[in-house]
This record gives C-alpha cells, structure tokens and sequence, in this order.
C-alpha cells in the first residue's frame, strides 16, 4: 500500500497525515509550490513529496505514480467568490478522479473528504442520514455535494465518501474566533443559541479515514462522521467559557438580525480581499435549526465511533491554543 494525501497541510490534511506517519503507512503527499507546510514540517523528510495541484490535470499524473490508494482532503471552505467554491471542490475533484482513472489496475481505492454540508439541516429527533436525499443550503454545501456526484459517478475505482460533521481541534483558525470571543465574555448568540449541533474532533476525523483504508471489502459507501452527543450552540460556548474560566454572557442574535451581520462580514471580506467565515453564504447554515447526523452507519460498518467528546476535545484544542502562543 502507498497512499497519495491531498490537502496535508491543511487543518485536517495534516492529523491525517499524522496517523499515517504513525502507523509507518508509505505515505505521498501532494503539495502545492506555495502551500505553507507549518503542521507538517516533521514529516516532510519521512514522505514522498509530490509536488502539484489538483488544479493542475498536468500533475496529478506524476502524482500518482505507484500510488494505490488515495486520500482526497483538498478543499475549498470559505471563499469570496461562489466560483472557488466549485473551480476546487467540483473541478478540483474531477481532475484528480480522472487521473485515479487512467491509472485503473494500480489505484485500489479512492477516499474523499467531504462535509456534512452536503446532506441537508437536521435537528436530533430526525438527523441526517446518509441515504436521505442531499439538500445543501451552502454554495459550499452544494459544491461539496457537486464533489462527491463526480466521485460516484465518474469513478472507476471503489470509493468511500466520508461527511464530517463541524469538526475542531487543534490547528483550527476559525474556531479560535469562538474561543477569543468566549475569553472576551462575549459571545454572539445566533438565532437564540438554540440551533443544535453534531461535532467532530479532528483526530475521530483522522481515524475514520484510517478505517476505510483499513476494510477495503467495503465499497460505495458514503459515511456520516460525529460524535454522537447532541450539542446547542449555547452550550458550545458555555463550555469553552468554563475551561478559560470566565462567565460568559451571550449577546442575542434573532434570525432576522443574521442576515445583516452576515452581509457586514461580506463586505469587510470583500474590501480587504481574505474570506471570512461570516458571510451572506453562511446565513441559511447559520439560521437552519441545526446540524444533526446519525453516525450508526459509520460504527456498524467500519466499526469506528468518534470517541472524543466535548469536554475533553475542547480542552485539547485550548492546551494546543495556549502552547502555540494563539490564545493568551
């Protein structure tokens, strides 16, 4: 076995390639000219780098050179423009499915990454499961969901599709922002803090990936991955405020009022040309009555349940903030 990583120094590239690194799995990684590789600079002696992009059809040809089995974790998660959105999660996807395609015989299996954005809103007493029918509410939702139809349909190799739902953890720039706001005492409370969540630590994230390759006889399946505790926002961040040990006080934000905060954080983003989290894409995820996934399939088939809850990945996220000098 030989696995090609895209996305390894991304957030959850990069956990990914810490198990494999860990298990002594031959490990590739295709890496971008300009991609800055701070979470994986431990690594980079001990694997194959390839260096190329999903962007470019050109090299994902050398890229795939002795490679039985692919991880796809390259992707598009906040963007100015809808645009990028499918240029990476669609075409991206395309490319690299393609080039899996010509080298049939020698690739056994292909990963892909996706997100539970590409299911549909659901609230604990129906969640989302994986053989509903997809209704995203994103155009990142939408393009993801756009990833995983090239994937199914183009495909000529067996495939898994994995749906994290939120994942967090260490190395995660945008969930810092809750943690920042939380030790300001501050906290946003979106739509009365009522929306309800499923979550991921980025390590469970990790681990399923680690599963499919693990149990090849399982094929063509997609796979919800969370916890299966069902949070409020609300709690979220009260339970953050508990561990930096502060009250916090939550600001109310009805749903009418998301649709002009989300349109602040568009403008802003679009001045200073960096995506922001908070933006006009955001508000129907923002304003849905929650995130919820069944994650049974995932345990009864792979045998691998999301283990970390909480207490606990917070706390693991707040030690990693606060060595790094990202949380004071």
């Amino acid at each position: 076995m030989k696995v090609l990583l895209t996305g390894a120094s991304g957030f959850v590239g990069s956990h990914i390639l810490d198990l494999l690194a860990a298990r002594g799995t031959p490990t590739a990684i295709l890496l971008r000219s300009s991609s800055r590789p701070r979470f994986i600079e431990p690594h980079l002696s001990r694997v194959d780098v390839r260096v190329g992009s999903i962007s470019e059809p050109e090299s994902l040809t050398r890229a795939l050179e002795g490679i039985t089995h692919v991880v796809h974790c390259a992707g598009c998660t906040k963007a100015i423009g809808t645009s990028e959105y499918y240029r990476i999660n669609r075409d991206g996807t395309r490319n690299l499915v393609e080039a899996v395609n010509r080298r049939r015989g020698e690739v056994r299996q292909f990963i892909l990454i996706s997100s539970l954005a590409a299911s549909h809103p659901a609230r604990a007493d129906a969640p989302a499961r994986e053989e509903d029918e997809s209704a995203p509410v994103t155009e990142y939702g939408r393009s993801k969901l756009a990833g995983e139809r090239v994937v199914r349909e183009h495909a000529s190799v067996p495939y898994t599709i994995l749906r994290p739902a939120a994942v967090y953890g260490p190395r995660d720039a945008d969930f810092l922002l809750m943690f920042k706001a939380a030790r300001a005492r501050w906290v946003p409370s979106f739509g009365g803090g009522r929306q309800q969540l499923s979550l991921v630590y980025v390590e469970d994230v990790a681990r399923a990936a680690l599963a499919c390759l693990e149990r090849l006889t399982i094929e063509n399946r997609i796979y919800n991955v969370a916890h299966a505790e069902v949070l409020t926002a609300h709690a979220l961040t009260a339970e953050i405020g508990r561990q930096l040990g502060v009250n916090t006080i939550q600001i109310p934000l009805p749903t009418p009022l998301l649709w002009p905060v989300c349109l602040v954080g568009e403008v802003v983003a679009r001045i200073n040309g960096r995506p922001s989290i908070v933006n006009l894409q955001k508000y129907p995820e923002l304003a849905a009555p929650g995130w919820v996934c069944d994650n049974r399939r995932l345990r009864d088939e792979l045998h691998c349940e999301p283990a970390t809850g909480l207490q606990d990945g917070i706390a693991r996220t707040l030690a990693w903030y606060r060595q790094q000098g990202w949380l004071r």
